[in-house]
């Protein structure tokens, strides 16, 4: 199965590569992330960067962290 996240309000969705529980757990600690991100010399992992950039666009909307398979 594949994770990532649905925004309802857009209907737009991303399939980052990474396990829901980490979708999950960036979803959940954005402001923590935003944060590394601004001390980060050396970036983000990928799908941290991509799942970072779905959930500021998307930011007071419902976004979901979904499976397909």
């Amino acid at each position: 199965m594949t994770a990532g996240y649905f925004c309802e309000d857009c209907e737009v969705s991303i399939w980052p590569a990474a396990p829901r529980s980490e979708l999950a757990w960036l979803k959940d600690r954005i402001h923590v992330v935003r944060e590394v991100t601004r001390h980060s010399q050396g970036g983000l992992d990928i799908w941290m960067a991509d799942g970072l950039t779905f959930l500021e666009e998307h930011r007071d909307h419902s976004v979901l962290v979904v499976t397909k398979s």
